[in-house]
């Protein structure tokens, strides 16, 4: 391949995959192992003071899952990064190299409801705590940081409304706080949107959305954008001074631009123990190879439905920001150039029980916890994913009673109009 950059449509198929030097294999291989044999007690050592790359032990390294996440590295435009066995362990796996008790993190009050409970009562567990604000508040944003703040985290399309962050604009407070911005670029995926162009430090995934696109596996990756500087103070003793969990290396003095990702594997994932498996690596693996081709159906489709629910006199409200009427109209060029995603809310005339009728009456839609998927799927956020939040926290994070939540998939646009339409005449009878 020359030394020009490959294009997106090239890097899905070929980043990260090579032929197998072993037998020449064209796909990715599953290596279903647990351990790798060192060549000596001195190749043994380089490993472990990793002075040389290579794989050691599958809970930290696995050649299929290096190669999932060196593709996905590729099409973020970061410098290096993991794969784990979810998207919630991957915002575990993100926030803990930076992290100590009594530290915060700063996060949008638009957030899929498991993340808005993992950040508001999971890691309490950790001595951590969070700091839930509405990002479109930019003073709002700036006056929860504190000198205990370590890191800024926010959705690139939240879920579930498919509001747009104004990235630009919530790396720069990042940058003048000196923390780095995490976002979690699930809905959008890097061919919708790339954060690291907007000023991110980290994005993490759940691979087990569009980046697969089929609904078969589970998987998270956390990538580096390598370009924050962890020496610049204090605050990030783990990178910046001698690791004691890691016979006292200095990760960002000796690793550079790769000490967080190298700090992930070595204590992370040794620790932590959030490890994906080969057999799922390969499924999305071969997900992402038609990654563009599925997101530009999965938009034209959105545009479509969207259009039609809002003409629709049932219909109070519709949440997609690829309509001229949303608030985040402006933003889909600038963030989002290749259109505003395929997650988005509708709100239902009739209230929470005209919801639930329509949600029994879908023929088409799948009614599952899970988006992403090639099948349109369909859920009722205030009763299965944002249950466990107080009314006001549904408000804010866009969960209504009477709101429905829709991901739009590939199949014909005609088909997908006319089961909500059944379902809507059903639901409102």
């Amino acid at each position: 391949m020359s030394d020009t950059q490959p294009h997106f449509d090239t890097l899905q198929i070929h980043g990260g995959a090579a032929p197998d030097p072993a037998t020449g294999a064209r796909q990715v291989p599953i290596y279903q192992t647990t351990a790798y044999v060192f060549q000596d007690a001195d190749h043994a050592a380089r490993l472990f003071n990793l002075q040389e790359v290579g794989y050691i032990y599958s809970r930290l390294t696995n050649p299929t899952v290096a190669a999932l996440a060196e593709r996905i590295t590729h099409l973020e435009g970061g410098a290096g990064g993991i794969c784990c066995s979810s998207g919630h362990a991957a915002q575990i796996m993100a926030l803990f190299p930076l992290m100590m008790p009594g530290r915060n993190v700063v996060a949008s009050t638009r957030l899929y409801g498991g993340s808005y409970t993992q950040l508001t009562q999971t890691i309490k567990r950790f001595g951590w705590s969070a700091k839930l604000v509405d990002f479109d508040d930019l003073d709002a944003v700036k006056a929860a940081i504190d000198d205990d703040t370590r890191a800024i985290f926010c959705e690139s399309i939240a879920n579930p409304g498919g509001y747009i962050t104004d990235l630009d604009a919530i790396a720069a407070i990042a940058d003048d706080a000196g923390v780095p911005l995490i976002v979690d670029n699930t809905s959008a995926t890097p061919y919708l949107c790339r954060p690291f162009d907007h000023g991110a430090t980290l994005v993490v995934h759940s691979t087990t959305k569009y980046l697969t696109g089929n609904g078969t596996v589970t998987g998270g990756a956390v990538i580096d954008s390598g370009k924050f500087n962890w020496s610049a103070s204090d605050k990030f003793p783990s990178l910046s001074q001698p690791e004691p969990a890691y016979h006292g290396l200095n990760f960002h003095e000796v690793l550079g631009p790769m000490a967080y990702t190298f700090h992930s594997i070595a204590i992370g994932l040794r620790d932590l123990g959030m490890t994906m498996n080969p057999q799922g690596a390969h499924y999305t693996l071969m997900g992402i190879e038609t990654l563009s081709l599925r997101m530009q159906k999965h938009v034209e489709n959105a545009v479509k439905v969207a259009k039609w629910l809002e003409a629709d006199d049932r219909i109070e409200s519709v949440t997609y920001a690829g309509l001229e009427s949303s608030p985040y109209y402006d933003r889909v060029a600038r963030i989002c150039p290749n259109g505003a995603g395929a997650l988005f809310t509708f709100a239902v005339k009739g209230g929470y029980d005209t919801c639930v009728k329509l949600i029994d009456s879908v023929e088409l839609f799948s009614h599952v916890a899970n988006l992403g998927d090639a099948r349109s799927l369909i859920i009722h956020s205030a009763s299965t994913t944002h249950r466990q939040l107080t009314d006001e926290q549904r408000e804010a994070a866009g969960a209504l009673p009477n709101v429905v939540r829709v991901s739009i998939g590939i199949e014909h646009p005609d088909d997908i109009i006319a089961d909500l339409d059944q379902a809507l005449n059903k639901a409102l009878a």
